[in-house]
């Protein structure tokens, strides 16, 4: 069963490297709406597990990676394809509505 993986600055790159789409969840500890989306994330994780890398970036913890991306408010979902960001979530959303974005980066 899949589960997202934690990127910190140190393994960023190399997780970014990977030919499959990458989600990327910005969160914090502190964040009520990133707590709402966490659950979210995981279960996509576990749906999407061998398609699609799913990750999640500690705001606090990870601040080069954080900064590199403008990251202001959170959670931020990216969705990266080819190293390139492709698609962009800002705020807590339904289940289906990243999905969609998953489901398009696999055609």
């Amino acid at each position: 069963m899949g589960k997202a993986i934690e990127i910190t600055d140190a393994n960023f790159e190399e997780i970014l490297a990977s030919d499959k789409p990458i989600l990327i969840d910005f969160w914090a500890e502190w964040c009520g709406p990133c707590k709402m989306i966490g659950p979210v994330v995981e279960e996509l994780a576990s749906e999407y597990d061998g398609k699609v890398v799913i990750g999640k970036v500690d705001v606090d913890s990870n601040p080069n990676t954080s900064a590199k991306f403008g990251i202001r408010s959170i959670p931020t979902l990216l969705v990266f394809k080819n190293g390139e960001i492709v698609d962009k979530q800002i705020g807590a959303v339904a289940k289906a509505v990243l999905a969609k974005k998953l489901e398009a980066q696999l055609v």
